[in-house]
Order: structure tokens, then C-alpha cells, then sequence
């Protein structure tokens, strides 16, 4: 008789909205990778399925060198120094958050404590009091995901759009404006080239969203006047596929449509018309040739010549 495989269920990322188009200043990939794993192990909903308030939940956390290298794809050994430099980062750096109805942007640190166990390869972090309601459970003012969805991401810039997008998942629709949009990227003063800003961020994004997830994003720019001022990004997922659990409840599974094998062999097969090879004229003038170039001459017409 087999035993039944039991999988460990996947780490979930609350945040506020607020926070989830926040500035991040410096952070690089791995750092905001190591602050979203230990955002997924807050505890959210008490014994009874009630939602937390932010001062009842615990804001000390370890995550270990072993569980990051496991949901990222890592290897344990290149873990160990990612994890202690996003500490190091955290405890040093502050988000920016846009405050538009009362006219204020808040500067608000992540960590009051963070500790490196160089024995057991974990970091153990305390999130600040300030930092404490952006990361409580508060039913529709909070974005949504699992951990594993981003975790094959190889941009900053992929993570944080695929981010923005979970906002409107029933709409499909997400209007930015491009300044927005650099400080949710945390640009700063890179980029200012609006081409290169695009190119090199959310053009690139869009592309890793449509090779890795079971989304299918394109976008639109908006111009005011001859400046791109706004970036309207749609999405949905591609294909659905119905399936219902034993107590009759519905699951929808998002399967990546396959490419038609038959219309890429056909592709493959259509081959941009060479170029004719040069015509060999055989002149007088090349008779009397030297036998040096007689022999170029001789190579030139092997290689070009009518076989």
C-alpha cells in the first residue's frame, strides 16, 4: 500500500497595496526575495479563522540559508552570503510610501534587529513597529500571491511588475503612469532615456511573464503629446481548464498554450533566399595571371563557383 505524498503547502505574500507600489530603493533581486519569504511567515489568521491585527502579530522571524535555497532554486553554499547581505541591507534601508490623501510620503525603516547564526546559516529579522500594518491581512486592501509564482524570476523588475498586476487581477487591466512605474522599480536616476527605461524594465518584464507564468501581458503606451506619459498593461490568464474537488467545489487550472509543432517545422523549413553566389567571368586579362593569384582566383571559384 503507498503512503500518500503529503506536499508542503506554498508560503502565500501578504501585502498592503500601499506597500506593494512602494519605492524599495536599492534593493537587488535576491534582498527583496529574502524580504517576501520573510513577509510569507508572519501568521495571519488566529485559531479560529479570524484575521489579525498588525500589533497581534509576531514581528520576529528566522529564515534559513536551506529554505531560501529551496523555494528560489538555489544552491545552499551561494544561499548563506545572499542571506546575510539582505540583513545587512534591510536594517540599513527604508521604503517610500506615497501618502496622496493627506499630501505626505512616509519614509519607513523594515527591520529594528537583524542577526546572522553563521552555525545554523539563518537570519533572524524583527520588522519595525511602522513597517507592522503594511504586512497585516486586511480583506481587499491586500495583494495576494504565492511565493513560488515569482520564484523562477530572473529581474527585479519582473518580481515587482507581476507584483502590481495581482492588484487587478478582475479587471486585467493596469493603467501606470510612467513615473509611478520607476518608483514602484525603484529607478532613481537610471534610465532617464524613456527607450532605455523601457527596454531595459518593464518591456523585458513582460517578455520573463509570458516565458515563465501562465500569464499572457502585453501593453500599450500612452502619450500626452509626443511623450509616453502612461503604460497600460492588459493580462489574463491563457487557457482554463475545469476541474471539481470531491465536495464539488470548482478548480481552475491555467495551462500555457503549446505551440503548434507542425507550423514551427514549416517556420524552420522557409529559408530567406540566399544570395546568388558571384558569376566567375573568365577574362583574358585573368589568363596572364601569377600563379599566386591564379591560385585565390582557383579557391574563390571552389567556394562560389557551380558545383
Amino acid at each position: 500500500m503507498k503512503m500518500a505524498t503529503i506536499k508542503p503547502k506554498l508560503p502565500k505574500i501578504y501585502k498592503s497595496k500601499r506597500l506593494n507600489n512602494a519605492n524599495f530603493g536599492d534593493f537587488t533581486l535576491n534582498d527583496y526575495q529574502v524580504f517576501l519569504m520573510l513577509i510569507a511567515k508572519l501568521g495571519k489568521i488566529d485559531e479560529n479563522g479570524n484575521y489579525l491585527q498588525s500589533e497581534k502579530l509576531e514581528r520576529e522571524h528566522t529564515l534559513t540559508a536551506l529554505e531560501f535555497a529551496h523555494h528560489f532554486n538555489l544552491e545552499v553554499k551561494h544561499a548563506y552570503a545572499l542571506l546575510k547581505k539582505a540583513g545587512t541591507k534591510m536594517m540599513k534601508s527604508f521604503i517610500t510610501i506615497e501618502r496622496p490623501e493627506s499630501f505626505k510620503t512616509w519614509q519607513i525603516g523594515i527591520t529594528s534587529f537583524a542577526e546572522y547564526n553563521h552555525k545554523e546559516g539563518s537570519i533572524t529579522i524583527r520588522f519595525t513597529e511602522e513597517i507592522m500594518p503594511y504586512l497585516a491581512q486586511v480583506k481587499q486592501k491586500f495583494v495576494l500571491y504565492n511565493l513560488k509564482e515569482i520564484a523562477n524570476f530572473g529581474s527585479l523588475y519582473t518580481t515587482r511588475l507581476y507584483e502590481l498586476i495581482q492588484e487587478f487581477k478582475d479587471t486585467g487591466i493596469l493603467l501606470i503612469t510612467v513615473e509611478k512605474l520607476r518608483t514602484a522599480f525603484a529607478i532613481g536616476t537610471k534610465y532617464t532615456a524613456y527607450k532605455d527605461f523601457k527596454n531595459l524594465t518593464f518591456a523585458h518584464a513582460c517578455n520573463e511573464i509570458n516565458a515563465k507564468t501562465d500569464y499572457n501581458i502585453t501593453f500599450t503606451e500612452i502619450k500626452t503629446g509626443r511623450k509616453v506619459t502612461s503604460v497600460q498593461f492588459e493580462f489574463k490568464k491563457t487557457v482554463v481548464e475545469k476541474r471539481f474537488k470531491p465536495d464539488g467545489s470548482q478548480v481552475n487550472n491555467y495551462i500555457k498554450p503549446k505551440h503548434n509543432s507542425d507550423k514551427i517545422e514549416a517556420a524552420k523549413a522557409i529559408e530567406a533566399p540566399k544570395k546568388p553566389a558571384p558569376t566567375i567571368q573568365k577574362t583574358e586579362r585573368m589568363t596572364s595571371l601569377s600563379p599566386i593569384a591564379s591560385a585565390i582566383m582557383e579557391d574563390i571559384k571552389n567556394k562560389y563557383g557551380k558545383k
